[in-house]
């Protein structure tokens, strides 16, 4: 016991060790970036359910093919920009050369630029040719809408890049959700005059697609606001002599030699992003096709395909939210490797893993428990929940992935999740042509599910040998396991006990399930996450490490175990 608090004491320390107003500043920018970056992908993934509620699984399956290949080029094209020029940039500031900074910015719009009229006719101009590769004549018409937002994202990047090289992360973040906002506005605008005037699913899909233009142009407006604020501030910098520091010249390198120094810094960053987008193409160029073959109809095989792909919004936003941690994991792995603090990292890596596997595993038993009445809710029917039920698996592992992933980086092993993804990319496409011809879109969920945990054991396996974490048996296995079994009972019988109820009293199904489904997320959760704490898988030191809940769990705790509020009820030496 003296020991977990010696550890609690080393990890206190470790985590409000920056000092300086330059730490202060780079916490308070990543807190701002990831707050930004939840409430955006919290509204990219909820603007799903409304397409399949409207539209039907038809055109949701179009717009699922086509919006992966969206990001794939777009991260491919743009991903590594901000970073670079948010380096070089910084690099400008620190020696007082402003002009140098703005050049940068001019050279990267020019390359990007290029870039993204090169990709946009290669996407518009060819998307009868990419939408024969999927196997789905269907898509072309999205392919062609979604195209037009190459045009912009490339500026949007550059700009952001220029405000975080000069450390201010607020621009990145308003445009970020509003880009994220309009999009979703567009997306159910044109949903609801093309399904009243009776558009077809293709056309429909399309509608939804061009959303990404109009939250591009939406994103774009605000870093043109914030970038003609900035100018017009060093104007009257200028004007009153109030510029301080002699600016060096930046013209040792020219437009051409800083273009290739900035492509070269951004290129490997690019590679790395569209992993991820890689291994959901996968299902893009492969299931189409496959369901096409065993059901004998493109609109069939659409259908399935818009089938398989509603349990992913729930799956998405489990991974977003348990994986939030990562935006502090990065740098605080990295502050303790530089310090040298051996077994700082050793217990973060241990704490994080830990956390993001009970995370993960009471989601994703949660959503497999609860499938009927989830699918019902967000849905309308029950069709495809058994998949759902399967699929939810990969919650845990994509939380797991996730979470690993920013262990490793801010311990340096930076290469190693993208090798893990890549042999994920190649396991999920294997999958798929061996399960869907005998399981259908059961047999995709199966070979997602094999693909993430593979990649998340690869992970695991590199952090081990990294930072020296253990994974004991108990605290992975056996504990959790009680949590599990109580949700589970409880969820099971409040399914058979509450739908016959209330469909005895003439309710609406819709209305019985989203009922029955709230209650079973809430009272899961409940269970679940009182279980861990009553069996000891979080101990009380690990609790006060998350200081907003452990002031709100601290007095249930106190009523339940007095015993046990004073220490962790688990020693970790």
């Amino acid at each position: 016991m003296k020991e977990a608090g010696k550890e609690h004491v080393v990890e206190k320390e470790g985590l409000q060790g920056n000092v300086g107003k330059q730490g202060g500043k780079l916490l308070k920018g990543a807190a701002v970036l990831g707050g930004a970056a939840i409430l955006s992908k919290l509204l990219g993934t909820l603007q799903k359910i409304p397409l399949q509620n409207v539209a039907g699984d038809t055109a949701f399956g179009i717009y699922n093919a086509v919006y992966p290949l969206y990001i794939l080029i777009l991260f491919a094209a743009t991903a590594g920009f901000p970073v670079a020029v948010s380096k070089f940039v910084a690099e400008r500031v620190i020696h007082g050369d402003h002009r140098g900074a703005k050049r940068i910015v001019r050279v990267s719009a020019a390359v990007l630029l290029s870039t993204g009229i090169v990709l946009f006719l290669l996407l518009y101009l060819g998307a009868g040719e990419i939408a024969r590769w999927i196997g789905i004549s269907q898509t072309e018409s999205a392919i062609r809408s979604v195209s037009f937002a190459l045009l912009l994202s490339p500026l949007l990047a550059v700009l952001r890049g220029y405000f975080q090289g000069y450390q201010n992360m607020l621009p990145t973040a308003v445009s970020q959700v509003i880009e994220q906002l309009i999009r979703v506005i567009t997306m159910v605008a044109l949903l609801l005059y093309m399904v009243a005037l009776a558009y077809d699913s293709e056309w429909i899909a399309a509608g939804a697609t061009f959303g990404s233009v109009t939250g591009a142009a939406a994103g774009l407006l605000v870093m043109g606001m914030y970038w003609r604020k900035a100018m017009k501030g060093e104007r009257q910098q200028r004007a009153q002599g109030a510029s301080g520091r002699s600016a060096l010249a930046s013209t040792e390198l020219t437009s051409w030699q800083w273009a290739k120094r900035i492509t070269a810094y951004a290129i490997p960053v690019c590679l790395g992003a569209i992993v991820v987008p890689l291994l959901t193409l996968v299902d893009t160029f492969t299931m189409p096709r496959l369901l096409e073959a065993a059901q004998g109809s493109e609109g069939e095989a659409m259908r399935q395909f818009g089938l398989y792909n509603r349990g992913l919004p729930l799956i998405q936003l489990v991974v977003m939210i348990a994986s939030s941690m990562s935006a502090v994991l990065v740098p605080a792995m990295a502050e303790a490797k530089a310090r040298g603090q051996v077994e700082v990292i050793r217990f973060r890596a241990e704490m994080a893993v830990r956390l993001s596997w009970l995370i993960g595993l009471g989601a994703s038993f949660g959503l497999a428990f609860a499938a009927v009445p989830i699918n019902v809710m967000l849905y309308k029917s029950d069709e495809a929940s058994w998949t759902m039920a399967v699929l939810a698996f990969t919650a845990l592992f994509s939380t797991l992935n996730a979470v690993s992933a920013s262990v490793l980086q801010g311990a340096g092993a930076i290469s190693t999740p993208a090798k893990a993804l890549l042999v994920a990319i190649v396991l999920k496409a294997l999958g798929n042509v061996v399960f869907m011809p005998r399981w259908g879109i059961d047999g995709a969920a199966l070979s997602a599910v094999i693909a993430y945990a593979a990649a998340a054991g690869l992970n695991l396996v590199q952090l081990r040998r990294c930072t020296g974490a253990r994974f004991a048996l108990r605290p992975y296995a056996v504990s959790p396991a009680l949590g599990v079994g109580l949700m589970g009972g409880c969820l099971a019988a409040l399914q058979l006990l509450a739908m016959p109820a209330v469909a005895a009293w003439h309710v609406p199904e819709r209305l019985c399930a989203s009922a029955i489904a709230l209650v079973c997320v809430v009272g899961g959760a409940a269970v679940y996450g009182l279980a861990l704490l009553r069996s000891g898988s979080i101990s009380r030191e690990e609790l006060r490490l998350m200081p907003e809940l452990d002031r709100k769990l601290a007095p249930v705790l106190a009523k339940l175990w007095p015993a046990k509020t004073a220490v962790g009820p688990r020693n970790r030496s």
